[in-house]
Parts: C-alpha cells; structure tokens; sequence
C-alpha cells in the first residue's frame, strides 16, 4: 500500500474509531438497532420470496388456500419489517442526537478552558462552526455506519434467494457487481475532500458574520456596507461552487451504480426471460428472481448515499478532534493549593515574556514588588507592556523566564480558580453578558443575596441609574451591554468587582475611554473599589495616580524608574515628560 494511502486508511481508521467511542454508552440501544436492522433485512428478502408463491399458485395454479394465505403473511412480513424499521430508526437517530449532545459538551468544556494565546490565534467565528457545524456531521456516522451495515445484511439475504432460486441465473446478476464498487471508493474519496473543504468555508463564513455584525458600527461608520456584502458574496459564492461539486458527485456516484445495476438486470432479462419460455423455470420463480434482483441494487444505492453521509462525518470529525485529541492544544493547568484569601505580598522576579506571534520580548527583566495595602501604579508610553505584566499575575499567559510569588508561592502552585477569584480586574474594555443587572453584578456567584447585590450597587454610585431602568435590577443590558452608556457599564463592572471582594485589585485604564463628568463618577466608585484592598492600577491619566505610594514607570516592556510622584519629577526624565504633556493639555 502507497504511503499516502496508508496514513489515509490509518486516519480514517482513527476517527472511525473516535467517533463510535462516543456511542459506547448507549450500546444496549445499538445492540437493539442491530437486531432490528437484522429483521428488516429478513423482512426484506421475505418479501422478495413471496412473489413466487403468489404468481404460480394464485394466478397460474389458481389456488384458493394460498390466495388466503399468501396476502396474510406478505401483510404480516411488512408490518414486522415496518415495526422494527421504526424501532431501528428512532433508536439510531435518538442516539445521534445524545451523542450530539456529550460531543458539543465535550467541545466547548475544552475550548473554554483553552489559554488566552489559543483565542488570540483563532477566529470566533471559526470555533462557533466546530461546536455547531461540524459536530452535526459526525452525529450522522453511526446512523449511516448502521445502515450500511442493514444494506449490508439486505444484500447478502438478497444473494441468498436469488441463489436459492436460479444458481446459473444469479452468476449473470452479480457479475456486474464488482463494477458497482469502483465508484462506491472513487467518488468517496472525492466527496470527502470536498466534505472538508466545505465545513472549512463555512467556519470562515461563520467568522466573517460574526466579525461584520460585532463591528456593524465601524461599517456603518465608514458607510462601508457595499464592501462587506460584496466580501460575504464572495465567501457565500465559493460555498456553494463546493457544495455544487458534492451534488455532482453525489448524483454521478448514484447514476453509474444504477448503469451497473441495469446492465445486470439486462442480462437476467435476456436469459431468465428465454428460460421462461422454453418452460425451464415458471414466471413465478422468474418474477420472484427478478424482485429480489431489483432490491438487491437498491440497498448498494443506499450503501452508497450512507457514504457519502459517512465521509461528510468523517471531514467533520478531522475538524472536531482536532482539537479535542491534539497534543498541541492543551487546557489551562493550576496547580494544587488553594490561595487563602489574604493579600500579603507579590513579588515579580527577573520576568520576561513574549507573545507566539511577537518576534521579541514584550516584557523583558522585570523586577517589582507590591506590599500589602499598596496603591502601585504602572505608567508609560502605547505599548511599554503595562497590560501585558498584569495580565500574567492572574496567569492569562505564563512567562518564559522569570517568576511571579504571591504570599511566597510561585502563582503556578495555585489552582487556577482560587487565585483567580482572589484577583478583581476592572479594564476599559468592559464586557457585560446578556443578562439581568442582577445577574451580571453576582457573576461570580449563582447563590446570592439581593441586598448584596444592592450594597455593591450603591458603592459603585449605579443604584441610582439602575432604579431608572425599566425594570430595575431586572432589566436585560443587552449583547455586551449595548442598552447602557459607557459610564453605566464601567460602573456595573466595578459592582461585580466589589461583589466578587478580591483581596488584590487590578485596574487597567478604567475610565480612560470616559467623557469628564462619567469619569468623575467613576472615580468616586474606584476609590470605593480601592479602599482597604491592595491595588494595582494602569493609569493613562497621571491625574488618577499621583497619591499612589509606588509609580512604576514602564518604557519598551522594560521598568525605566520607580518612586513617589515627587521622587520621580526628580529623577525620572520619561515621567517628567508624561507630566508636562498632561498638564500642559490641561492647562
């Protein structure tokens, strides 16, 4: 066997095999579609066989016995065949779904617990399509893997009564038959290719829907809509020269099989029909061989339509368990102490780091310490790495040298959940769920009290706003909070962090993207925030920051200087720079 079709047998094997893994757990149900599957195919033969009987004895012979017996046992063959079709079909098809179900489960349980960098890497849209797309590909494998196998019996049943009827005449009908494989492979491999390129189109379909509609405002806003839906028409187009090119081969598959299958039959006519005339075989056993002919091509159709349906699955599932099996994607992994929850000291030692897609460090050698009840401010330059050190203190990203030591431990002997409980982040980019005020406030907790909810409200000065809000509490904020104004979200995310009562605090530019009376307000929260609690915080504004007992001054992903406010105008000519910029503006 050629390489190439070694690893191709070797793969299919594997996801063959992960796929029907996934329906270990309902093997009683399989096992009952199996025997079900076995009826039918009897059923069907069955059927086949009473043609004989009702030509030559009720027709020819003009036997009134069989005229009562025959009608009653083709009724009770087809309702044993349609009783347990049923039964075959519903137990395969409830299946599929509940293996659906743990599949999607699986996915998203491993997605979700994926590092930063992986989303960084990877499109929304894109990860949209493997939980919904894909997965529905694969829940059709076992079905058409069963109905393969049910074809499989129906044929071999089938082969059976046409030997058991004419030998001779059966030579001539399953000469063609070897024929009939060729195209089942040949046009299998094609519709796989084809399979995988279209689930790839549409994953790029679902990222660019989902890219166009978040960021409907910059379109509209550079009156650009003509350019998206021209961008959308060209993806749409190419799905659908794909899926043009599956219904070719598809209808070509089934259209060469049934040429196949027609030049058998041709061949029986020919000979069967010259043997009925001589008066070597009776019409009964003619008509009866005949039937059992015609439903003997009619399964290796369907043989063929479930291959189709199976390589379709099979380019779904390369896409699926790519990511679940890939040693290369692995989920966030914490350590096994629990952080108490008590802030005493983070020491961050000789730390550089950088991103997968950055040539160079974009933090590099940097040595810092934050004491228990510390304000530390971090300022600098776009760029100089300030968002990027605070965000490895939660392990957003882990650093390739260096160390991060909260309470005298190194932050990856922790669990990932404890530490990052006891870590409150409130950024510029605030993001709210589509949910309740109430909801979003006590996200970290399902089990919650209201006049929790309410306290956290009026601490952050949202009480007020909210109990303006149609139904208060209970008002739905909409997709990312898109129904409130920038100072009314920023205020929610400060309650949901005081709700959450972190021992340690991170504020990356908070109200930077704020107009001057919304920043007031939300300074006034901050300060509640910040009270009694250890704090580190971005500031673009020096104005917020020139209380804080330590500002670090980062330039290039390097600290340039450390000290007070007075300590740096001293010695510090970046910060002093910063300063007159500032306050020249202000001025």
């Amino acid at each position: 066997m050629p390489k190439g079709e070694k690893y191709s047998y070797l793969r299919n094997k594997h996801l063959i095999k992960r796929c029907l893994s996934y329906f270990g757990p309902y093997k009683t149900k399989i096992f009952i579609a199996f025997i079900s599957m076995g009826i039918v195919a009897a059923a069907t033969a069955a059927t086949a066989y009473l043609i004989q009987p009702a030509m030559d004895d009720i027709f020819i012979n003009k036997d009134r016995e069989a005229l009562k017996l025959v009608p009653i046992a083709f009724v009770v063959v087809m309702l044993v065949k349609g009783v347990f079709r049923f039964l075959q079909t519903y137990l395969m098809n409830s299946t599929g779904l509940l293996v659906l179900e743990r599949l999607r489960n699986d996915l998203f349980n491993k997605i979700i617990c994926l590092p930063m960098d992986f989303f960084e890497e990877s499109q929304v849209g894109m990860l949209m399509s493997r939980i919904l797309n894909d997965v529905i590909q694969i829940r059709a494998s076992l079905p058409s893997f069963i109905m393969m196998i049910r074809e499989a019996c129906t044929i071999i049943c089938l082969i059976g009564l046409v030997f058991y009827r004419d030998p001779y005449l059966a030579t001539f009908a399953v000469l063609v038959l070897p024929l009939a494989i060729y195209p089942f492979f040949y046009f299998g491999r094609k519709l796989r290719k084809l399979g995988r390129k279209n689930q790839s189109k549409i994953s790029d379909i679902n990222a660019l829907l989902q890219e166009s509609f978040s960021g409907v405002k910059v379109i509209k806003a550079f009156a650009n809509e003509k350019r998206e839906t021209d961008k959308f028409e060209g993806e749409n187009n190419r799905l659908v020269t794909i899926a043009i090119k599956e219904v070719l081969n598809s209808e070509l598959s089934s259209r060469i099989m049934e040429v196949v299958g027609a030049f058998g039959i041709g061949l029986v006519l020919w000979y069967g029909g010259s043997q009925v005339i001589e008066g070597h075989s009776t019409p009964g056993t003619f008509f009866s061989f005949i039937a059992a002919l015609v439903m003997l091509y009619e399964p290796i159709k369907k043989m063929n339509t479930s291959n189709i349906a199976i390589q379709r699955a099979l380019a779904g599932a390369e896409r699926v368990f790519e990511i679940l099996d890939s040693p290369e994607i692995n989920v966030e992994k914490g350590g096994d102490i629990e952080l108490e929850n008590e802030f005493k000291k983070l020491e961050i030692k000789n730390l550089t780091f950088s991103y997968t897609s950055s040539e160079y460090p974009v933090l590099n050698d940097i040595n810092l310490d934050v004491e228990a009840g510390q304000k530390v401010a971090i300022v600098g330059p776009s760029g100089s790495g300030k968002t990027t050190l605070v965000n490895l203190i939660p392990r957003f990203y882990d650093c390739q040298q260096g160390e991060i030591i909260l309470n005298g431990r190194h932050v990856n002997e922790y669990t990932l959940k404890s530490l990052r409980l006891n870590i409150g982040m409130v950024s510029q980019d605030t993001f709210l769920f589509n949910a309740s005020v109430r909801d979003n406030i006590s996200y970290v907790s399902v089990d919650y009290d209201s006049d929790n909810v309410r306290e956290c409200a009026e601490t952050a000065f949202a009480h007020e706003f909210i109990s303006k809000l149609p139904e208060g509490y209970d008002t739905i904020v909409g997709e990312r909070g898109v129904r409130l104004s920038g100072g009314q979200k920023q205020r929610l995310t400060i309650a949901r962090a005081l709700f959450k009562n972190p021992p340690l605090l991170i504020l990356d530019e908070a109200t930077s993207a704020l107009d001057t009376e919304a920043e007031r307000i939300v300074q006034m929260a901050l300060e509640n925030l910040m009270k009694d609690r250890t704090s580190i915080v971005i500031a673009h504004r020096l104005s917020t920051v020139l209380s804080a007992d330590v500002i670090v001054v980062m330039e290039k992903g390097r600290i340039v200087s450390k000290g007070t406010h007075k300590e740096l105008l001293k010695k510090c000519p970046l910060y002093i720079k910063l300063y007159n910029m500032q306050f020249q503006d202000n001025d």
